[in-house]
């Protein structure tokens, strides 16, 4: 089984991307929240992998973050929710709202996502509420104390990388690294990626 992909961005789209791992292109679908903070073609970039096995194919299904693959994978435990089914939802919610969502069992939040009706909604809050706090880096709300004092894109840029289930810590030393490192200011899509390179980095 593929867990981990680390390579050159060959190409990428709102649903996949392949990436050239030492000449093996390997193509990965992806939520459009992973979509969103990619790199530049030709850049390194990394993966949480996971192989999802076919009786005719073989799937891989790639993640920026640990916890977005965390919640792929209670997702598709549903009955009735796919991998596709499953990346629609992250392409939607965010893993906090996604979290929120099932621990307050908001059904409408949930069926806002295309493909989910009311009663697979139903289902992912009933299945799946006493499994969210198992996600990495999922927990209660940051109090404000928490936050550094940022302005503008910076503040922002946490909060997306808190978002994506970043502990709101670890998120604020990437920040702290990539501010201290760019010759300027950065805009806030800079400002995300970057900062998912160095938490990638550990």
């Amino acid at each position: 089984m593929i867990a981990f992909l680390t390579g050159r961005l060959a190409f990428k789209a709102p649903t996949h991307l392949t990436l050239d791992v030492q000449g093996v292109g390997y193509e990965v679908h992806i939520p459009l929240s992973t979509y969103y903070a990619l790199p530049n073609l030709d850049e390194v970039t990394a993966l949480n992998i996971h192989t999802h096995l076919r009786e005719d194919a073989i799937q891989l299904f790639g993640f920026l973050s640990q916890s977005e693959k965390e919640s792929f994978l209670l997702l598709t435990s549903v009955s009735g929710i796919g991998p596709k089914l499953a990346l629609s939802v992250l392409s939607n919610l965010s893993v906090m709202d996604l979290v929120h969502a099932i621990r307050s069992e908001d059904v409408e939040k949930l069926a806002t996502v295309p493909g989910i009706g009311k009663k697979s909604a139903g289902r992912i809050a009933l299945e799946l509420k006493d499994k969210v706090d198992k996600i990495q880096g999922v927990r209660t709300p940051v109090a404000a104390a928490d936050v550094p004092e940022l302005d503008g894109p910076y503040e922002d840029a946490l909060s997306a990388l808190i978002n994506l289930g970043y502990r709101a810590q670890d998120a604020k030393e990437a920040l702290k690294r990539v501010i201290k490192a760019a010759p300027g200011s950065l805009a806030l899509k800079e400002l995300i990626r970057n900062g998912l390179k160095e938490l990638a980095r550990g």
